[in-house]
C-alpha cells in the first residue's frame, strides 16, 4: 500500500505518458526519413492502406487508421492536392466519400519500400522487442472501454 495518497499521480505512474511520448518521439523520426517522399507520418500510413486497397470509403479509412474524419479530411485534400489520390462522392450512396489512389500515387508505392526497414531502426529495439511490443499496443487498441 502506497504511503502517499498522490503516489498513483506522479508522471512516471501514467502508462499512458510513455506511450504518448514514445509514439511522438517515433513519429518525429520517421517524418524525417519520410521527407523524400514528401508526406508527413500520417499521410504515409494514409498511403499505406491505399497502396493495399486501392480505393475505400472515407468512413473506411477511418476506422483502418484509428482516425476520426476531422483528421483525416484535411490529410486527404492535402494528398489530393499532390495527385496522390482522388476524392469523388459514390454514386451509390451520395453520403459516402470515396477516396481512390492515382496512378502518381501508385508509383509512390515503389519510392517508398525501403521505408520500413529505415523505420524497424529507429526504435532501439530488437526483432523479438519490436514484434512483442506490436503485440502488447494492438492488445490496447482492440481493448474494450
Amino acid at each position: 500500500m502506497p504511503t502517499n495518497k498522490y503516489e498513483v499521480l506522479k508522471l512516471e505512474n501514467q502508462l499512458c505518458f510513455p506511450l504518448y511520448a514514445g509514439s511522438r518521439e517515433l513519429i518525429k523520426k520517421y517524418s524525417r526519413i519520410l521527407e523524400p517522399l514528401d508526406l508527413t507520418y500520417t499521410q504515409f500510413i494514409a498511403m499505406v492502406v491505399l497502396w493495399e486497397k486501392k480505393s475505400m470509403t472515407v468512413k473506411e479509412m477511418s476506422a483502418k487508421l484509428y482516425l476520426d474524419s476531422g483528421t483525416l479530411t484535411p490529410l486527404l485534400k492535402k494528398l489530393e492536392a499532390k495527385g496522390f489520390v482522388e476524392r469523388a462522392r459514390s454514386k451509390k450512396d451520395e453520403r459516402n466519400l470515396i477516396v481512390t489512389i492515382t496512378k502518381e500515387g501508385m508509383s509512390l508505392r515503389d519510392k517508398a519500400l525501403p521505408m520500413p526497414a529505415k523505420f524497424a531502426t529507429l526504435s532501439g529495439l530488437d526483432e523479438e522487442e519490436s514484434k512483442e511490443l506490436y503485440r502488447l499496443l494492438y492488445k490496447i487498441m482492440d481493448s474494450e472501454e
